[in-house]
């Protein structure tokens, strides 16, 4: 067994092997799921508190037409405004002016005891809205003018379909939008995680003089390349469970929804949208790609990480040094979510091919469909940019693994680039 693979095997199976990664790893998809029902678990559970409002209308047309919600409680009232802010029965008090159908704005108030939520202001408004257009549609005096704007008011649901693809097939651009920020995040959190995880340990051995035994019986650049690789193994490992259980998800969960959503007369768009995400073909593709990218980007910042690593004694010293490597993932995550909303502009294109935003960007666009050369020339400059970091930080990391008690200067780092 070569020395490269002893190093590799040791630093996955020491990592895979505690119990924080068996916890994450079962709990993550647990709490991704969570956190979607959480709304809908949070509103049955929780049950509507009831708010009564005392409404004072000098119209006397428009109170009569306020109809109560599951939260709400009109109570039409003919005390003066000061007596009813003296009634703790009351929640919060609607004053409607007298010229409030003709002129609104700044003829109705609403005074509240107490905060006033967000959700109960817009209930009252729109019942206001609503009634107030019909007290000027019946100003007009023409019949059925309420049935005849009903019958003109349209609501058009688009059905898309690609037509640059070898068959027609139809997209969901929500579902499209919501994957691209979904996996851009998981590239981000995986290369700041895992990247910054191979420069503590590569600091935590130095300070303990591991490093000096180590590098007795094996090249500098060996064991840098060891660290990189067996900390990679354990983010891929981690990633290709949750796409398992994701794709099993899509073949198996999926198309049950979409026949319940079809049976329910649901909204095109996420029927669209759930028959898109139950195609394994497009799930496995796209996670088949963000593996890819998690290694190539996780190799290119691992790199970068392990050389300031090398080059400092502790934490406090890295943090400043890491700006270099933590800046450009999150011009990644800027120019990812501009991506989604343009997949195809000039601007998302060469993001997702310089390689410092490439992994974030391209994954960001990937869901919606591009050209196949892009991700496939996006990998591949990837790829050889890693191969220029690594030699760079191999430079930095036979020299700085040996250096103690002072943070080199960025004159120096290139100092160590030179040494032959």
């Amino acid at each position: 067994m070569s020395a490269l693979s002893i190093i590799i095997s040791r630093e996955y199976l020491e990592r895979v092997k505690r119990k924080s990664f068996i916890i994450s790893t079962i709990l993550m998809p647990i709490f991704m799921v969570g956190m979607m029902m959480a709304p809908a678990l949070i509103t049955i559970f929780s049950g509507p508190e009831e708010k009564v409002i005392a409404v004072i209308d000098d119209t006397a047309v428009i109170a009569p037409t306020l109809q109560n919600g599951d939260e709400i409680r009109f109570r039409n009232i003919t005390d003066g405004l000061e007596a009813a802010k003296g009634n703790e029965d009351y929640d919060a008090i609607l004053v409607i002016g007298r010229d409030a159908v003709s002129r609104p704005e700044g003829n109705i108030s609403l005074y509240t005891r107490g905060a006033s939520s967000m959700q109960t202001e817009e209930y009252i408004a729109a019942m206001l809205e609503k009634s107030i257009e019909n007290r000027r549609i019946d100003a007009y005096q023409i019949d059925n003018l309420r049935q005849i704007m009903d019958e003109v008011q349209v609501d058009v649901q688009l059905s898309t379909f690609r037509i640059d693809a070898e068959s027609e097939s139809e997209t969901s651009s929500i579902l499209s939008y919501i994957l691209g920020i979904s996996t851009m995040f998981i590239l981000y959190m995986f290369i700041l995680l895992y990247g910054q995880m191979v420069m503590t340990s590569i600091i935590e051995e130095k300070n303990n003089r591991v490093l000096e035994l180590v590098v007795s019986s094996v090249k500098p650049t060996v064991l840098m390349m060891g660290k990189i690789v067996g900390i990679g193994l354990v983010a891929i490992t981690q990633i290709l469970i949750w796409a398992v259980l994701l794709v099993a998800c899509s073949v198996w969960l999926m198309p049950a929804l979409l026949s319940a959503a079809a049976q329910d007369a649901a909204d095109p768009a996420a029927i669209s949208a759930i028959s898109q995400l139950g195609d394994p073909a497009f799930m496995t593709g796209l996670f088949a790609w963000l593996v890819l990218f998690l290694i190539g980007g996780y190799l290119f910042y691992s790199s970068i990480f392990a050389a300031i690593g090398s080059a400092v004694d502790n934490i406090q010293d890295a943090s400043q040094l890491t700006t270099v490597a933590v800046v450009p993932i999150m011009l990644g995550i800027v120019f990812a979510m501009t991506a989604v909303n343009d997949p195809n502009s000039g601007l998302a294109f060469w993001c997702s091919i310089i390689p410092f935003t490439s992994p974030m960007v391209m994954m960001a666009r990937l869901p919606f469909g591009i050209a196949w050369w892009q991700p496939v020339v996006s990998f591949a400059v990837l790829a050889l940019s890693f191969l220029g970091m690594i030699w760079v930080a191999a430079k930095i990391y036979r020299v700085g693994i040996f250096m103690y008690g002072k943070k080199p200067t960025v004159v120096e780092l290139i100092r160590w680039i030179k040494i032959k």
